[in-house]
């Protein structure tokens, strides 16, 4: 994949949205660390995958309908190329809420197991910030826990 920086991507959104999704990301890990229960660390992360895929949108000056899992997804899929079970994993958190419901929203707790979902995936989401036309992007006084 190669990038190419012109007008329609925002650098400093990217930036900033890249800022959040670690600090987010790192606030899971440490709540995780702390003995935190799952659900909490799940939402948290839930926050951090949402910010690491709307600062990729940022990258290709893409503007999702929807910051739902699924909108960004079908927004991003055209343009990069991430592995068919990520895909597939990510859009099944909207289906986990009911988000794209009004009959049938939901707000479950999530346990343990689906914990480690969302970690993995802000794990293998972050790889793709390791190419090396967006690390270059990649704010210096940001930490990356690659």
């Amino acid at each position: 994949m190669e990038l190419e920086i012109d007008e329609l991507i925002d650098v400093e959104a990217f930036e900033q949205d890249y800022k959040d999704a670690q600090a987010y990301y790192e606030r899971a890990l440490e709540f995780l660390h702390g003995g935190f229960r799952s659900s909490l660390v799940f939402n948290i992360a839930a926050v951090a995958l949402e910010r690491y895929l709307v600062a990729l949108c940022d990258l290709h000056g893409l503007m999702p309908r929807n910051h739902n899992y699924i909108c960004m997804m079908l927004e991003l899929e055209p343009v990069m190329t991430f592995p068919k079970e990520l895909i597939k994993e990510i859009k099944s958190l909207d289906l986990i809420f009911g988000i794209c419901s009004i009959e049938d929203y939901r707000h479950p707790n999530p346990d343990k197991a689906d914990m480690d979902r969302i970690l993995k995936m802000c794990k293998d989401v972050q790889q793709v910030f390791t190419q090396p036309e967006i690390a270059l992007l990649i704010p210096k006084n940001s930490s990356n826990q690659i």
